[in-house]
């Protein structure tokens, strides 16, 4: 019986490395997906499904140890494996602290690689979330109880059904909880692309969550000035 392929995430800007890594482990039967900086590595993750992860530390955009924190908020129990020219023992104690499972140095051999990948599949697959899974993703920051896969945001007794887009933004929001979400980020995960238009409706859809959050007054939506917003628990 054929066994469905694993798809891992590569995330590798040196074009040469990245097509060496990309073309053998599609040898060895691996489907893979190459993203050449942090925030293309982050849009890929978002939008698919992947049994793994592998992440170059040095990356333009957004480095691979805070990708590795944000693909951790999404999924806390997918395998990260950090590619690294740099081989300190602190430096792998950030790797690990950031969330990665295993750190290896560059130069190394495919087949070295190959054999960690199988290694850590192997240890994470009665973790691991199938395919076919429906993951329910509920969050509850502040007094507030927001059901994304149903769309309902509950305040108190109230509930109030959100547009699917409402939902994304808040999901967002939620998983970027006292953090920044960048408005680059947002428009191209929810409405596809980044231009000033759809920035102006994005615009209107946070002025929708504020009015809707306003019942917690723990919670807020603060605007950072060219930057993006930041759902704030106080």
């Amino acid at each position: 019986m054929q066994t469905e392929k694993k798809s891992i995430l590569l995330v590798e800007d040196d074009p040469s490395l990245g097509f060496v890594i990309k073309d053998n482990l599609k040898e060895s039967g691996f489907e893979i997906t190459w993203a050449k900086d942090g925030v293309a590595g982050f849009e890929q993750f978002y939008s698919n499904y992947f049994d793994l992860c592998i992440l170059d530390v040095m990356l333009p955009k957004k480095d691979g140890y805070s990708l590795a924190k944000e693909i951790r908020v999404i999924n806390p129990d997918i395998p990260i494996i950090f590619l690294t020219a740099k081989g300190s023992i602190d430096d792998k104690a950030e790797g690990y602290k950031a969330g990665g499972d295993d750190y290896l140095s560059k130069p190394f051999v495919m087949a070295e690689l190959v054999a960690r990948i199988d290694a850590v599949i192997k240890r994470a697959t009665r973790f691991q979330k199938k395919r076919t899974d429906v993951v329910k993703e509920v969050y509850t920051p502040g007094s507030i109880t927001f059901d994304y896969n149903n769309l309902e945001l509950t305040i108190g007794n109230v509930t109030k059904t959100l547009t699917s887009k409402e939902a994304d933004l808040l999901r967002l929001l939620c998983l970027n909880l006292n953090q920044t979400l960048e408005r680059e980020i947002a428009l191209k995960l929810i409405w596809g692309e980044n231009d000033y238009f759809l920035g102006r409706s994005m615009d209107v859809f946070v002025s929708r969550l504020r009015k809707y959050l306003q019942a917690d007054k723990s919670l807020r939506i603060d605007t950072i000035p060219k930057i993006g917003f930041s759902l704030r628990n106080d």
